[in-house]
């Protein structure tokens, strides 16, 4: 999706400043075409403004942005809307106001479908466009760092359960995302082990003993 605009000032760069400021994005972005290039005139007579063609090549994290605004919208609520790189080479969108929450749900089950829709309309094929294909991360109000930070607690306090009982564990249904959490933090704890088990979304991970790491009761 390509937007385009005709703008004239006094300049070239004055209409391609212009123009970056209608369109919402860095001059560097947009594919400029002067089309006059202007005249200063004498003592002000016969001077005649410059005209720029500018076009801009939707990026699918616009397209995301977008999606984003227009659920919020629909809901009507008022909520802020931020976009910034995030952290594993993905676009972070994030959201905060009064009402955010309605959009976080039970762990997060909310949250994760907007964002897997926000990924497929940010990657839309579109006929006769290439689009770099991008990784959107939704967030509200920091949910996902203090998600993350709860499961990990989850991991250390069943995997202890699982060394002190000596029997293995089974976990709450979880998607990948929070599964990876899950096993990243089992990794670093002797004695204890996890695979995931189930199918589609009734994936679960399981903590079992693992003779194969030396257990924390055991060590010196």
């Amino acid at each position: 999706m390509k937007k385009e605009i005709i703008v004239t000032a006094k300049t070239v760069e004055e209409a391609k400043a212009k123009a970056a400021a209608e369109l919402g994005v860095a001059a560097e972005e947009i594919e400029y075409t002067v089309l006059e290039e202007g005249k200063r005139g004498f003592l002000g007579i016969g001077a005649t403004d410059a005209k720029v063609q500018a076009v801009y090549t939707v990026k699918g994290a616009d397209v995301a942005v977008a999606f984003i605004r227009k659920v919020i919208s629909d809901m009507e609520l008022s909520l802020k809307v931020d976009v910034k790189p995030g952290t594993n080479d993905d676009t972070m969108i994030t959201m905060e106001g009064e009402g955010a929450g309605l959009l976080i749900g039970h762990h997060g089950e909310t949250l994760d479908a907007l964002q897997y829709l926000a990924n497929l309309a940010a990657n839309k094929k579109v006929k006769g466009e290439k689009r770099d294909y991008v990784r959107i991360t939704l967030d509200i109000e920091g949910y996902r760092a203090k998600r993350e930070e709860k499961l990990r607690e989850v991991a250390r306090r069943y995997a202890q359960k699982v060394i002190k009982g000596k029997k293995s564990v089974m976990l709450e249904p979880m998607n990948p995302y929070e599964r990876r959490i899950i096993h990243s933090e089992v990794q670093g704890i002797a004695g204890v082990s996890t695979n995931s088990i189930g199918s589609e979304n009734n994936r679960r991970v399981v903590m079992f003993l693992d003779d194969s790491k030396p257990s924390a009761e055991t060590e010196a």
